[in-house]
């Protein structure tokens, strides 16, 4: 039996005012490309699929001439809409398929059942093929109604090595594992990474990134931002991006380049120092925290405001009164002011913030350095004498009096000088001998000088008295610590002060990354810069200015000194149980919370310095057994990195800096981690998404 051929509908034009929309049209719901987007496609490359129709009958069941629109429902009101614009007459002829058997609604519904969507894979070929004969980013991105940004995303996915999106298209990859693919442009990279992950357990798009950025340092690297990014370019230096996810900025692939960027600048900015006169001038990336430590401090006196910027002070500040003062009863006058007052303080402070203007002799010996702050900007600190480069002091010794006068004071190579002579409990007193120009009478007593036994023994009695009288009057007994301890702190000059308190400061010869930008770091030497510039540089004038001070400013500068005898570092070859005892009962008082102090555990502050059960162990504290698991399998290098993610935010703490008895803090077991994302497609690909610029990312970031 011969199989009946198959018979097509015919086909005809039909003008446009002949037809009507059918309610067989099964599409009730809108969906996808708008109508308006169809229209202005359908004007630029007129119609590209035929309407099915079916005659209208009337009730002998004659044609009327109507024909109605069962499929191509949303093409009809795209023409309709270009008919009402005017722009296409009413009576255009419209190509149909001509359809008068079966039913309407089932015609309706094979139509889009059967239609079968592009292959995501197939629309960043087409779109680079677009490209590449010759329609820009713009222009591509025009025509398909998407922002450029959707353009760049496929056209960035279509550049994969050629290998991988073979194995995309067989789905031996997905989509989000091809969209890390991008951050390089390395085919041959590409296939190395993939070629390692498949023999992995985990194929994580973040492993894929992780791996593909090895060698590399972020744009928000604080070398990145003192040299900034366009110079780096300038300079010949590429950058990887990520088009899918927030990058903070970017890879930058050339460490070299970048560090010899960074070190011509600092010269750059240090020979522009060195031109202030400064005896010496280092320059580095970063310094060691303490690297000033028994160096003085200059304490310049602040550049007055000129009258112009005195009159720009005052505005400023009387503006910032008024608008403090106003009551805006809208919300858009209420945010507008809140921003203006942002913006006067940023500029109020930075007229309050003046450069300081130092002696000329003091600045032929002291010194300046130079180096990059933990935000990648230029930090200089100014004012800083070495002990060798002080001024020599002239030693003031007791002067043979005349009759009847009492003693006075002399410089050394004066009439007298004196010779120091040890006495009990450690102190000195300088008995004056005879010199040229003075002769002493063994007949005449009263020139005779004490006898330094004598000298000794009235200074032991009177030492004996003032520990006696001290130790009655605590507020005067609290000052003379706060005074030995400020001699200590501030001008490294102990010995000007009677009283023998001795405070050691433990340097800290093993230093962590980054010490000296740390929280505490940064709010100690803030304070150290806070009192410096309020007390005097001489130690003759430090009694006067305590004296001064009121009761809650000597306690605030009484525990600034006294925290810097602290000394809580372990140390293997001087084990001592009660130091630390004492170190955990000191952190219980102030309460002490390291995590809340900023210590967070990274791979170069921990786990990448133990071993991978220790990463295991805390990653199972803070996060829980499942987001261990997730990690078990991995190489260490790559365990530390996806633990320092999974780690970030949770507050847990090594035993080492937890407080005694106290469990390893952190955030919610088994919180979840990176979406793979649902079977739905990602914007770039349904064109409903843009590529956000930096701020827009930073705010996403922060959401």
């Amino acid at each position: 039996m011969a199989t009946p051929k198959i018979v097509l509908n015919t086909s005809r034009d039909i003008p446009f005012h002949k037809l009507v929309l059918s309610q067989a049209n099964v599409r009730k719901i809108k969906a996808g490309v708008s109508i308006e987007e169809l229209a202005e496609d359908i004007a630029r490359r007129t119609l590209l699929h035929s309407l099915a129709v079916r005659p209208v009958l009337d009730a002998e069941g004659a044609e009327t001439g109507v024909f109605e629109v069962p499929v191509g429902g949303r093409r009809f009101r795209a023409l309709e809409l270009l008919v009402k614009q005017k722009r296409m007459s009413k009576t255009q002829p419209v190509p149909c398929v001509v359809r008068d058997t079966g039913l309407a609604a089932e015609d309706s519904l094979a139509e889009n059942v059967q239609r079968a969507p592009l292959h995501p894979l197939d629309q960043f070929r087409a779109f680079q093929t677009l490209r590449e004969a010759g329609l820009g980013e713009e222009e591509i991105a025009a025509r398909f109604f998407v922002a450029p940004g959707v353009v760049k995303q496929r056209l960035k996915l279509a550049a994969v090595a050629p290998a991988l999106l073979d194995a995309y298209a067989e789905d031996r990859m997905t989509l989000e594992q091809l969209m890390a693919f991008t951050v390089s442009g390395d085919h041959a990279r590409q296939e190395q990474v993939w070629e390692a992950l498949s023999r992995a357990y985990s194929r994580e798009p973040y492993q894929i990134r992780r791996l593909l950025t090895e060698g590399t340092v972020r744009a928000s690297d604080k070398r990145a931002l003192f040299v900034g990014v366009e110079a780096y370019k300038a300079a010949g230096g590429a950058v990887m991006r990520d088009l899918f996810q927030h990058d903070d900025g970017g890879w930058l692939q050339d460490p070299a380049l970048l560090d010899r960027l960074v070190a011509e600048k600092l010269e750059a900015e240090a020979a522009t120092v060195r031109a202030e006169g400064w005896k010496w001038v280092e320059v580095a990336l970063a310094f060691p925290y303490g690297h000033s430590r028994g160096l003085r401090r200059l304490s310049g006196e602040p550049v007055p405001l000129s009258e112009a910027e005195q009159a720009t002070y005052d505005a400023l500040h009387a503006e910032y009164e008024r608008l403090e003062a106003s009551e805006p009863a809208q919300a858009e006058e209420l945010d507008a002011v809140a921003r203006r007052l942002v913006e006067i303080d940023l500029e109020l402070r930075a007229l309050e913030e003046r450069p300081l203007v130092y002696e000329t002799a003091e600045v032929a010996r002291a010194g300046v350095f130079v180096s990059v702050d933990v935000e990648g900007g230029l930090q200089v600190d100014r004012g800083y004498v070495r002990p060798e480069d002080e001024a020599p002091v002239e030693p003031v010794v007791p002067a043979v009096p005349p009759d009847g006068e009492g003693p006075t004071a002399v410089p050394a190579g004066g009439a007298v000088a004196a010779q120091p002579a040890a006495i009990a409990g450690g102190a000195s007193v300088s008995a004056p001998v005879p010199v040229a120009g003075v002769v002493a009478s063994e007949e005449d007593e009263g020139l005779r000088p004490l006898p330094e036994r004598l000298l000794i023994e009235l200074s032991v009695h009177r030492t004996l008295a003032l520990r006696d009288a001290l130790a009655n009057d605590p507020d005067t007994a609290f000052l003379a610590a706060l005074h030995a301890l400020c001699l200590r702190t501030f001008t490294q000059r102990p010995g000007a002060s009677c009283l023998e308190l001795e405070l050691k400061s433990a340097g800290f010869g093993v230093q962590p990354p980054d010490l000296a930008a740390s929280a505490a770091a940064r709010a100690i030497d803030a304070r150290q810069r806070s009192w410096s510039t309020q007390l005097p540089s001489e130690p003759e004038a430090l009694w006067e200015t305590l004296v001064g001070f009121d009761g809650d400013s000597r306690a605030a500068l009484f525990a600034h000194c006294v925290s810097f005898g602290v000394n809580a570092v372990h140390e293997p070859w001087n084990r001592a149980p009660q130091r630390a005892a004492h170190a955990d009962l000191l952190a219980g008082a102030v309460g002490l919370d390291m995590a809340a102090a900023g210590w967070t555990a990274t791979v170069d502050s921990y786990l990448g310095r133990v071993p991978k059960a220790r990463i295991l162990e805390a990653v199972r504290e803070a996060r829980g057994p499942e987001a261990a698991q997730l990690i078990d399998h991995l190489r260490k290098p790559d365990m530390a990195k996806e633990a320092e993610r999974l780690l970030a935010g949770s507050g847990w703490l090594p035993e080492p800096l937890r407080r005694p008895l106290e469990p390893a803090a952190g955030g919610d077991a088994g919180a979840e981690g990176d979406a793979e994302g649902g079977a739905s497609l990602p914007a770039f690909l349904t064109g409903d998404g843009e590529i956000p610029d930096d701020a827009d990312r930073s705010e996403a970031a922060a959401a």
